[in-house]
């Protein structure tokens, strides 16, 4: 078997042979991949499209006391913390993709019940048309009590994106923006802490995206300050969703 690009003869049954067989029709698409870049290129008429993911889990843990000096000339000492507890706090983020705006939502738990909960945020928010949510293969998308709920919400039909391919994902970047605000060099003791930094940071990146005037400038808000030639993988795939976000005209 040989490589699209002419390289040296794969094993028939290996891993990176199956990564590149064509479709099953024949004709050499990826139905899923084109499937998710003609709804962000040509979505259908009267419809909202959107991005949605999860982050985490953000954990809280207790952090040492201030240095300091005890009253008979002694440093304050505390034992070592390693553990983490027992908290974990995930959050759930959905991008619509015609403007940039983006909803988030914490949860001590990724499971079906509070992906449905999160469900209703873009739904409450888009109140006509059909909403298409872009998102991976995680259980809780497809399980069968998710299948149920949305048989009383006909208007969310969901697009998985295809294994390895996150990248056509654009709620992945949004995260970079959202670590930036919310999480770098932050200290959280409790979940409810988490969830403020949360808000307050949906609440930043939402006024960042009105003040551009434009929702192609959101990449330009996401991208690194500069491009390193080692990251040259992440950054061919950035390039990629950067050409997708120019050419929506967002």
């Amino acid at each position: 078997m040989r490589s699209p690009r002419g390289s040296p003869p794969r094993r028939p049954g290996s891993r990176s042979a199956c990564r590149r067989r064509p479709a099953r029709d024949g004709s050499g698409v990826r139905p899923k991949r084109t499937y998710i870049v003609g709804l962000y290129t040509d979505p259908p008429e009267n419809a909202t499209v959107v991005c949605a993911d999860e982050l985490g889990p953000v954990i809280p843990r207790t952090f040492p006391p201030t240095p300091g000096w005890s009253g008979d000339g002694h440093r304050i000492k505390a034992p070592l913390n390693y553990s983490r507890g027992p908290e974990k706090t995930w959050v759930y983020g959905a991008i619509r993709v015609r403007d940039g705006q983006a909803v988030t939502l914490t949860a001590s738990s990724r499971n079906s019940l509070y992906y449905q909960r999160f469900l209703e945020m873009p739904e409450q928010a888009n109140p006509v048309g059909d909403i298409h949510v872009i998102t991976d293969n995680l259980s809780s998308h497809n399980s069968k009590s998710t299948r149920e709920w949305l048989l009383d919400h006909p208007r969310i039909k969901h697009a998985f994106i295809p294994v390895g391919a996150c990248w056509l994902n654009l709620q992945e970047p949004w995260w970079r923006l959202f670590r930036r605000e919310a999480l770098a060099g932050q200290s959280f003791a409790d979940p409810n802490e988490i969830d403020h930094a949360t808000r307050q940071a949906t609440a930043c990146a939402a006024r960042k995206v009105i003040a551009a005037g434009q929702a192609a400038c959101l990449y330009s808000l996401m991208k690194p300050p500069r491009i390193r030639e080692r990251s040259s993988l992440r950054v061919s795939r950035s390039s990629i969703a950067a050409g997708c976000c120019w050419t929506l005209g967002w």
